[in-house]
């Protein structure tokens, strides 16, 4: 621990320890001094601070100050009390403010503690509890604002990460200075309590244990009081004072003092005002000569600042061409423009009430439900969707970019509703044809007039919106694979490690890298498959990973530990599931074909015994959509995985899955058999 650390700790206990020991005076003299030293740099701090989050460790050490000063009270007052002698420091102030009045003196003292205790004390203290209210009650805003520019594009994910932290820490700010202002309040109440026992007890010890006449007695012990009341309530005050700057302070490029100048005085007629009325005044009994110096320093002020502002400074042309050239040249800017967003969303012109929230557009909101959405989902969190406008576009056209390839484009049509019917299409509804662009179903561009038919017809009616919405996600659900890389995966395994570090350890950089976990994780989703339970990804990854570190072996074993979600995901209401099922001959067949080298395991079958399965597959399937039913092969778990492969290059939309994949209590109906002649 460093010395400078470890003062404050001690300090922390000689302050405690103060309030038992006697202090003798010369020693109490020299706490004092550091205790109004402290309360200076205190201050002078908080009026050189250009937001309350550069001195947040203010309520805290407000504390230790005023425990600080409570102690000292302690052991002034047992000094004055014990040996009517507190040091020179408090005698010396007493001396100077008393003279030879005591009363004036002490009236002087508590028109001092009044002005800090009502005045700075009680405004710090409500001010305080009002922004906490107000910081706590602004901090949803804030958050929905951070979101929506994150969406927009406009800000990274650090940059959000770091102004929600900001949020947070201002709450908790304002919240600690809430209730540290209540020990001001309390220290300043303390003080005059003090006060009162020093006088009256003074005198007591003063004229029964010290043999002092009343006179005697009342200037001694009021002279000591007034000063150890002064010494402490200095500090004290500008303790307070630097509370009020604190929490009255907003955020601003500069300090107190900048701020205060360049605001009071950006008004410079204003100040011909003043001089023109303070000048008036010096034809009243005031003193004329006073009043024309004060008006015509006012006046010469303000002609000063006119001229300034007349002639503002004006930077060297030539100069900014230099920087700027300068800058154009520099490398940074030509690798700036390798920047690639991971998912870009252009729309034409006509479009854009849709991201506008001034035009009632929620597009940005959607996306924010969609990011959340998909993170529950599929266990993965999707990268900021940059949304722009594209005038090479057509007005009603938008497309979705995936790391710079387009993957997907529509075109809506704001004033309208998307009908979609359940079965064959009604040729008696009037509206423009098209398709939905998520699911490619046949549907219709309707006038919000023909809405209500549409419904009663049976048609589902959707507004443009909802539209691209469905869209997008079922895009970024499909691409989800491509989407995760190494980046993205470290960040899940270090997000898992917070909860799970020994099953992280066990898993990767040995026996897995980073990258074999990526591949395994992207099979998965490539599939369609949930990564989000990662703790029991990570347990197979552990119990097989030093078996094989090929992705395509792990991610079948990942997949049959994973056979309650996936039964969850495909299974139907009444625990059954339909499935076409793969004769034994395709699948001997398919086992006699598989090839392994050194590099991994692939199905090399002949051209046409793949047709003949693909063929008997795409029929069996066809029979399934008539019925409204998801295509489902299902297989053993030895092929399961080149069955896959064989079918992405022609039906990729066909789920494969292996007996092991689903629950013992799953009812599976075989609807056909796929086969070859």
């Amino acid at each position: 621990m460093k010395a400078r650390d470890l003062s404050v700790l001690v300090g922390v206990i000689l302050i405690v320890l103060m309030l038992v020991i006697p202090l003798p005076g010369g020693l109490l003299s020299v706490l004092l001094l550091i205790n109004m030293s402290l309360s200076l740099i205190v201050i002078l701090v908080a009026m050189n601070t250009k937001e309350p989050l550069d001195f947040a460790v203010f309520p805290t050490l407000l504390l230790l100050l005023t425990l600080f000063r409570l102690s000292l009270n302690v052991s002034t007052t047992r000094a004055i009390l014990s040996r009517g002698d507190a040091g020179g420091v408090v005698e010396t102030f007493g001396s100077f403010v008393i003279g030879d009045n005591p009363l004036v003196g002490f009236v002087v003292f508590i028109i001092l503690v009044i002005i800090n205790f009502i005045v700075i004390t009680k405004g710090a203290e409500r001010v305080s509890e009002v922004a906490a209210r107000f910081s706590l009650d602004a901090m949803p805003g804030k958050q929905m604002s951070i979101d929506a520019d994150l969406n927009a594009g406009l800000i990274s994910e650090n940059e959000a990460k770091a102004r929600r932290e900001k949020v947070e820490r201002e709450a908790d700010f304002h919240g600690a200075m809430d209730g540290a202002s209540k020990f001001v309040k309390g220290d300043a109440i303390a003080g005059i309590i003090i006060v009162i026992v020093n006088v009256l007890f003074g005198m007591v010890v003063g004229m029964i244990q010290m043999g002092m006449s009343f006179g005697e007695a009342v200037n001694t012990f009021t002279r000591l009081t007034v000063g150890d009341g002064l010494v402490t309530q200095i500090p004290a005050l500008l303790v307070s004072t630097a509370t009020g700057i604190v929490v009255t302070r907003s955020s601003s490029k500069d300090n107190l003092g900048a701020d205060v100048m360049n605001q009071l005085l950006q008004y410079p007629k204003l100040l011909y005002i003043a001089a023109a009325t303070i000048f008036l005044l010096g034809f009243t009994p005031i003193n004329f000569f006073l009043t024309t110096v004060i008006a015509a320093f006012l006046a010469l002020s303000a002609y000063m600042l006119q001229k300034q502002a007349i002639e503002p400074d004006v930077p060297d042309p030539e100069e900014e061409v230099e920087t700027e050239s300068t800058e154009m040249k520099s490398p940074e800017n030509v690798i700036n423009l390798l920047n690639m967003d991971p998912i870009e969303f252009e729309f034409g012109y006509a479009l854009i009430p849709l991201a506008d929230a001034n035009q009632g557009g929620d597009l940005l909101d959607r996306i924010v439900m969609i990011r959340r959405q998909l993170a529950l989902e599929l266990g993965i969190v999707i990268p900021v969707v940059r949304i722009r406008d594209n005038i090479q576009l057509n007005p009603n056209e938008y497309r979705l970019k995936i790391k710079g390839n387009e993957v997907a484009k529509g075109e809506l049509l704001l004033d309208h509703y998307l009908a979609m019917a359940p079965g064959m299409m009604d040729d008696d509804l009037e509206g423009i044809e098209t398709k939905e662009p998520a699911f490619g179903l046949p549907a219709k561009w309707i006038g919000e007039e023909l809405k209500d038919e549409a419904e009663l017809s049976g048609y589902t009616v959707v507004d443009p919106p909802s539209v691209v919405s469905t869209h997008i996600t079922e895009v970024i659900k499909k691409h989800a694979h491509v989407l995760l890389g190494r980046q993205e995966t470290k960040q899940l395994i270090d997000h898992l490690k917070e909860s799970y570090p020994i099953l992280v350890e066990e898993v990767t950089p040995e026996p897995l890298a980073i990258g074999d976990v990526q591949k395994v994780l992207a099979k998965l989703l490539r599939e369609g498959i949930s990564i989000r339970n990662l703790p029991v990804i990570f347990e197979t990854l552990a119990d097989f990973g030093k078996m094989t570190n090929d992705p395509e072996l792990l991610a079948e074993y990942v997949r049959q530990a994973l056979s309650k979600q996936i039964t969850k995901q495909y299974v139907n209401e009444d625990q059954s599931l339909k499935v076409v099922t793969v004769s034994g001959k395709v699948e001997k067949l398919i086992a006699e074909n598989i090839k392994r080298t050194e590099h991994g395991s692939f199905l090399a079958l002949d051209p046409d015994s793949q047709q003949k399965i693909i063929q008997s597959i795409q029929q069996e399937t066809e029979k399934l959509s008539l019925q409204e039913e998801t295509a489902i092969i299902l297989c053993s778990p030895a092929i399961r995985m080149y069955l896959k492969q064989l079918l992405d290059r022609f039906l990729p939309q066909v789920v494969v899955l292996s007996y092991n994949e689903l629950e013992p209590d799953v009812e599976v109906q075989s609807v056909g058999v796929v086969n070859v002649a």
